[in-house]
């Protein structure tokens, strides 16, 4: 372990990386909430740095979303026997709040 003087904590030597395969649709979801992030730090900053670089986190996260809808409209659609995967309230609350 390193300690880590400005912060005054350990901090492990190494990493373990995830090398799983993510699917479109889990990236999607993922921009979608960093873009929500991203948002409501722009709406709290006070000052222009901050302001200035919420900006351009929500213009990279935009235009990684348009890409990421562009690829999933490419990909073919994959036949499921179950509309829903997970239970009828969950798909519901997911359908109404996106």
């Amino acid at each position: 372990m390193k300690l880590d003087f400005h912060r005054n904590i350990e901090t492990p030597e190494y990493m373990e990386v995830d090398f799983t395969p993510i699917n479109i649709q889990d990236s999607l979801e993922k921009t979608r909430q960093d873009l929500e992030i991203a948002y409501a730090g722009f709406n709290n900053a006070v000052e222009i740095d901050l302001i200035d670089s919420y900006i351009y986190e929500i213009n990279s996260l935009q235009k990684r979303y348009k890409h990421l809808t562009e690829m999933a409209a490419l990909e073919p659609v994959a036949e499921t026997k179950d509309l829903y995967q997970h239970s009828p309230i969950r798909a519901l609350v997911s359908h109404v709040f996106g």
